[in-house]
């Protein structure tokens, strides 16, 4: 059997189709723009009978229905986003092309298609739509976390086309019954991260000696989880989670961004100590971004009582392992860090890349 990812040349779309793959699972059809952030070399080592890359975009309905005919797949994993808070305020028409109007396309692509189908593999297909906790908008210090039913309120063009993705899904199956699911996620590391997000970024420059920006007082809050831990619970829920139902995907581990600096740097002081003084010396803050949400936290509840998932990683091991990843994978680090993204780092940070 075959299921569709779209992204799956992304960070977290990476990591879910080789969790998927070496669990076992379907065959993967794989729709990718492979835009800067997307790269061909994570997956390029997997055979074509468990994974076939098909050079594409979201919105191309016609690309999108010949896929869904051609491979008739049990279900469509949806990670395809522009993801980077940054780049939206910036550059927001592409979140808007790409995370709703591609959104959109993928809908009512998956549900010709659904309807085409009968019996055991009409009840048994799913399309899974991966949003993010930042729809629901920040908290304050003392807020309990967001949960399922917390209601949107986006305050970048990135969290606001992902949520208009969360309410054409909603709208799917509450129109049509189209057998949709939607998760929210908290932040994510690991492996595999371009290294224009916060932990990635910090590691690279650490290890090169060059300035860790900071945004602003650096007690921005995010609850963190491994990507590996994340995609295993898409896997659960892609299995056993109820159409029209939304389940928040958390770490359980909330942590300010300078404490999370502060972590990769004693990591990297024990193992690539610099000529004089620590990492943390090279901390830079800078401005903070436009409408920066304070605090990001979600409830796990449930998803982890009603599909029994609960993070493998610690937040310390976990941390621990990215930043071994990123020192033993330098030439991944070499090939991403070139152009396109010196050029970002320039307008963006005004330093080098």
């Amino acid at each position: 059997m075959t299921i569709l990812v779209t992204g799956g040349l992304g960070f977290i779309g990476t990591n879910f189709i080789l969790g998927h793959l070496a669990a076992g699972g379907d065959r993967v059809v794989d729709l990718d723009l492979a835009t800067y952030a997307g790269n061909p070399a994570n997956l390029a080592h997997l055979p074509d009978g468990e994974h076939l890359l098909a050079l594409g975009d979201v919105r191309d309905r016609a690309l999108v229905d010949r896929l869904l005919a051609e491979h008739v797949p049990r279900a469509l994993v949806h990670l395809a986003a522009e993801s980077h808070v940054d780049r939206s305020i910036s550059r927001p028409a592409a979140f808007i092309e790409t995370n709703v109007v591609g959104t959109f396309t993928l809908l009512e692509a998956a549900r010709a298609h659904w309807e085409t189908l009968a019996g055991a593999d009409r009840d048994a297909f799913r399309f899974l739509y991966v949003s993010t906790d930042e729809v629901f908008g920040s908290l304050a210090p003392d807020d309990p976390p967001f949960t399922e039913l917390s209601p949107a309120a986006p305050n970048s063009p990135y969290s606001a086309s992902k949520a208009a993705g969360d309410h054409l899904v909603r709208a799917y199956f509450r129109t049509y019954g189209f057998p949709a699911v939607t998760t929210h996620c908290s932040n994510n590391y690991g492996p595999y991260q371009f290294p224009e997000k916060f932990i990635p970024l910090m590691i690279i420059n650490a290890l090169a000696g060059k300035p860790l920006p900071v945004y602003g007082d650096g007690r921005q809050v995010r609850d963190w989880i491994h990507v590996e831990d994340h995609a295993r619970a898409l896997s659960l829920v892609l299995e056993k989670g109820a159409p029209g139902e939304s389940y928040n995907i958390g770490g359980r581990s909330e942590r300010a961004n300078l404490e999370v600096l502060e972590a990769v740097c004693r990591v990297l002081d024990g193992t690539d100590p610099l000529p004089v003084g620590r990492h943390m010396d090279l901390a830079v803050h800078v401005t903070d971004r436009p409408g920066h949400d304070r605090r990001y936290a979600v409830d796990s509840s449930k998803l982890e009582e009603g599909l029994g998932f609960m993070p493998g990683y610690s937040f310390p091991d976990g941390l621990e392992a990215t930043v071994h990843w990123y020192r033993a994978n330098r030439p991944w680090v070499e090939s991403v860090t070139s152009g396109g993204y010196r050029e970002w780092m320039r307008t963006h940070y005004g330093m080098e890349g």
